[in-house]
């Protein structure tokens, strides 16, 4: 019986590999697109640097997966940050009032969460002699 379980953990854990290298392989082929784009129009906006932007998190969020493990919820909280920004520079002139005030709203409480769970990491960690993972 441990001989299968410990087969299964590996056989997903393969996977779970081969699915982080898809998703890297993926945010570059991205990230090349984007800025033969942006030399294909010649110009850079502000729209274009967050969208790099966005897919070097995500980039960070696999190597940081890839390294300890585990997945801090601050980073996909910043890619939503900043995709939030990017949508509402983008299209803010095609808004009405409220929509703009529900996207701010939005990264606002979840930049308040951000603060939250930095707060809670330094003021209240986790001991260092229990395992919380399993």
């Amino acid at each position: 019986m441990h001989r299968i379980k410990h087969a299964s953990i590996q056989s997903l854990k393969s996977i779970e590999y081969i699915v982080l290298f898809i998703i890297a392989l993926a945010t570059i082929f991205a990230i090349c697109e984007e800025i033969m784009h942006m030399f294909a129009i010649r110009t850079v906006e502000l729209a274009d640097l967050l969208l790099l932007f966005i897919y070097l998190e995500v980039l960070a969020m696999v190597v940081n997966y890839i390294e300890s493990g585990k997945l801090p919820i601050r980073m996909p909280l910043y890619i939503a940050i900043v995709a939030l920004a990017r949508y509402l520079i983008l299209d803010m002139k095609g808004m009405d009032d409220w929509r703009i005030l529900a996207i701010s709203f939005s990264t606002i409480l979840l930049a308040s969460t951000v603060i939250v769970i930095r707060w809670g990491q330094l003021k209240m960690p986790y001991p260092k002699n229990q395992d919380y993972d399993s």
